[in-house]
């Protein structure tokens, strides 16, 4: 195992060893053997590989002594800032943690600090080039000819000699510019040395992780290595292409679409990540979009270092349809910008995807064999065999940048740390619900006047307030159809959503009114579909992506737990990605498909710090619910999972058949901002004297408990009804003043019984000092079985009501 210090000691050795060049060139001049680098590219490179490395030395240090939190380092992965070269500082990355050297160059690229590729200039006509040389020294093109002559032609290009006083002249070699103390590499050194102590001024995530990101660099931050950034990459990639043919986003308060009409989207990964789940979907999605025609610019970036099986990565990564495959030496700068150069212009122009596969080795953490492939050093022997620098140079360029970046290190030891809750969720999920109310009203103005027209038409003339009582499902359709017609840049999408109406028929029609690029269909993958998402929201969009099952979520939750709830709070609200998803759930009492269609399994979601998590029972909470997920998505940024009860979806009755009493009538546009629903309100229904008993429940147990509490009413006792309706956050000050007015309290809940609703419920009653009495009725720690065995472990309106005379013979 190659230590820090060996790898240190190592390469100032071997720098050492690499002595003078044969014959000096000017860093302006490209390399001589028609490389596509000029020598001040390949020293800028050289800078951003030398930069990350010390950061990854500076890590350990600042380890050693309990300052340094984040020990990842990109050793043997430098090779990478030869991409970012290759790319523009514009077009959005999205990187994973061994990217340090992509991240500098990066930085030196936005500061205008990498030098442009240009051809060399000719003297002007009767000017020769020694008239721009230094007063007192002249090119070898001036010297007079005989023995002068021939010596000069030998002579360093780029170097020129000096006359003194006496006549004597003297050759003179341009010495290396030395780093300048705040150049763009000791910034971009500063963001992530603030990262590893957890400084609270570092500009991606302020403190509360080690990532590299900055909007102003186009780097968006993401969460691991294990590739579960791709899948939004994709999403990204295919959102900023529609956006390119004409789509249209959102109108918040983020800038909506902040990367240019021809940007390319760079993703890197490792050969490790290449095995995962997630990064396996996201190349198949890929390949599949373009198999069917549509175009994604999404350039993967596999950093592989060898520890999979020999060859597998590159047979995996070839094999892919739909991708351009290229493949570089990592650690030959020359070859892999020309290389990456090459793959990125395809992706432009083509706007299809492709992947760059880099060889690469990872120091510190492998053999010492992989020592020799140190790409440090064949930059190093790059700019010493091409005559740019000789060894000790750069090896006095990489004491100095060490230097620099012990003193940066210094530096931000002393600044403040997070020190307070405020400050660490600040960013996590702000709730402006006054902005979200002013937002559902500009919406109804908006329908009810100037967009009256617009929503005749798109309702066949009929709106759905004409149409009479509507169902769930009708309802939810009417207000999807809506919030289209208000915001330009939502887009509904999921397995089927467009051809089938999706598994329930709740999107049916839609793409019919409003067009295949706002309505489409998507391969039936979960994480994929999450993916879409959150590149949508990234670019501006508003995504409105359905999951089939709620048992079809769980597989894909990290998409949501990992990367969509973090966005705001690892890039301090710099980036967001604004989505509702909706996914039918929760279980049916006839057990219909067993456990793979009946989930009451929503204690994942509800973890998800800053989720919201709404669920909608009745078809006039739906409505007014989804627009408030809509609102909140644009204004805040907000991520809302809208989970509909499958069980409810066409339900008319509520005590006898025919009494039509779960239908409601569709709001009209005029009324919508009465009827706002603000995010974590609960409703309540009294029945009878509502003075007896507090029932708490939501979804399905909505329905059951009405039921049940008719029976009790028949029974002279009167109970009020709590309707959560949002199960993340929960309603609070409803639950606790609903709860005090009768001091007994049921809660029904459908999930199960250990890390069900109830136990939130309950366990805020008790911070909150409640001292009534209470009880719980659950569904049982059990997967939902098949056909009538299901009414066995779920909820009954039956057990509803004897959980209640349990608890008032207390």
């Amino acid at each position: 195992m190659t230590t820090p210090h060996d790898l240190d000691d190592r390469l100032r050795a071997e720098l050492a060893a690499l002595g003078a060049p044969d014959q000096r060139r000017d860093l302006g001049e490209p390399l001589p053997d028609g490389g596509p680098l000029t020598g001040a590219q390949a020293l800028a490179l050289f800078d951003a590989q030398v930069t990350s490395r010390l950061l990854d030395l500076a890590g350990r240090w600042l380890s050693g002594f309990g300052e340094g939190y984040f020990t990842v380092e990109s050793a043997g992965h430098e090779g990478d800032a030869a991409v970012a070269a290759a790319l523009r500082p514009t077009d959005p990355a999205l990187l994973h943690a061994r990217s340090g050297a992509f991240y500098c160059l990066r930085a030196a690229q936005a500061a205008g600090a990498f030098p442009a590729t240009s051809p060399q200039p000719e003297p002007e006509p009767g000017r020769s080039s020694s008239e721009s040389a230094p007063p007192g020294a002249v090119s070898h093109q001036d010297l007079d000819a005989d023995p002068g002559e021939t010596e000069a032609a030998s002579l360093p290009v780029g170097a020129g000699i000096v006359v003194d006083a006496d006549g004597d002249a003297t050759v003179v070699v341009p010495d290396l510019p030395q780093p300048a103390p705040d150049d763009a590499y000791a910034a971009a050194a500063r963001d992530v040395l603030r990262g590893i102590v957890a400084s609270a001024e570092e500009p991606a995530a302020g403190g509360r992780a080690k990532v590299f990101g900055r909007a102003d660099l186009a780097v968006v931050p993401t969460t691991s290595t294990a590739g579960s950034h791709l899948p939004r990459a994709v999403g990204l990639g295919l959102a900023l292409e529609r956006l390119r043919r004409g789509a249209r986003p959102t109108d918040g308060e983020a800038d909506a679409t902040p990367w240019p009409a021809d940007a390319v989207v760079v993703c890197s990964f490792d050969d490790a990540a290449a095995d995962h789940a997630t990064a396996t979907a996201a190349l198949n999605t890929t390949g599949w979009y373009d198999h069917t025609g549509l175009r994604i610019p999404v350039l993967f970036l596999c950093a592989d270092s060898g520890a999979s099986a020999e060859g597998w990565v590159a047979a995996t990564l070839r094999s892919r349809p739909g991708i351009r495959y290229f493949a570089a030496d990592g650690t030959d700068v020359a070859a892999t910008y020309r290389v990456a150069a090459e793959a990125a212009d395809w992706v432009r122009r083509q706007r299809r995807p492709a992947v760059l596969h880099l060889s690469t080795v990872r120091l510190m953490e492998q053999g010492d064999d992989d020592a020799a492939r140190d790409p440090l050093l064949a930059t190093a022997r790059l700019l010493v065999t091409s005559g740019y620098a000789g060894g000790e140079e750069l090896l006095a360029r990489y004491d100095e940048r060490g230097w620099q970046l012990r003193r940066v290190a210094e530096e931000v030891l002393d600044e403040p740390k997070l020190a307070s809750p405020v400050e660490i969720v600040r960013e996590l999920a702000p709730r402006r619900p006054v902005r979200v109310s002013r937002a559902v009203a500009e919406a109804a103005a908006h329908a009810a006047g100037p967009g009256a027209g617009a929503r005749a038409e798109a309702f066949g003339g009929k709106p759905p307030e004409l149409t009479g009582p509507l169902t769930l499902a009708q309802s939810i359709n009417a207000a999807l159809a809506d919030g289209m017609l208000d915001h330009p840049g939502t887009a509904v999408f999921g397995h089927e959503v467009a051809a089938r109406g999706g598994v329930h028929g709740v999107t049916e029609g839609l793409r019919d009114r409003f067009g295949a690029a706002r309505v489409f269909d998507t391969l039936p993958d979960e994480t994929s579909i999450l993916g879409l998402g959150l590149g949508a929201g990234l670019a501006g969009l508003l995504p409105v992506p359905e999951i089939r099952h709620l048992t079809l979520l769980h597989g894909a939750e990290d998409q949501l737990r990992g990367e969509a709830a973090t966005m705001r709070f690892l890039s301090r609200g710099a980036f967001r990605n604004p989505m509702v998803v909706r996914v039918p759930g929760l279980a049916s009492p006839d057990g219909l498909g067993g456990h793979d269609r009946n989930d009451d399994s929503l204690g994942a979601l509800r973890d998800v710090p800053g989720l919201v998590v709404a669920v909608p029972a009745r078809p006039d909470d739906a409505a007014p619910m989804l627009r408030t997920c809509l609102a909140a998505a644009r204004v805040d940024g907000s991520v809302c999972v809208f989970v509909e009860p499958i069980a409810l979806y066409h339900v008319r009755d509520l005590y006898t058949d025919g009494d039509d009493e779960w239908t409601a009538e569709y709001a009209e546009p005029g009324t919508w901002a009465d009827r706002h629903v603000p995010i974590g309100r609960a409703r309540v229904y009294g029945v009878g004297s509502a003075e007896d008993l507090t029932i708490i429940t939501f979804g399905n147990g909505v329905r059951m408990s009405l039921r049940a509490a008719a029976t009790l009413a028949g029974e002279g006792v009167g109970s009020r009804v709590v309707d959560l309706r949002w199960l993340a956050p929960l309603p609070v000050a409803d639950i606790i003043r609903e709860a005090s007015a009768t001091g007994r309290v049921l809660v029904v809940d459908e999930t199960r019984r250990t890390g069900g609703v109830g136990e939130g419920v309950l366990s805020a009653l008790v911070d909150t000092g409640y001292v009534g009495a209470a009880r719980r009725v659950a569904a049982l720690d059990s997967f939902v079985p098949l056909g009538p065995a299901a009414r066995q472990v779920l909820v009954s309106a039956e057990a509803i009501t004897q959980g209640a005379r349990t608890l008032l013979a207390r």
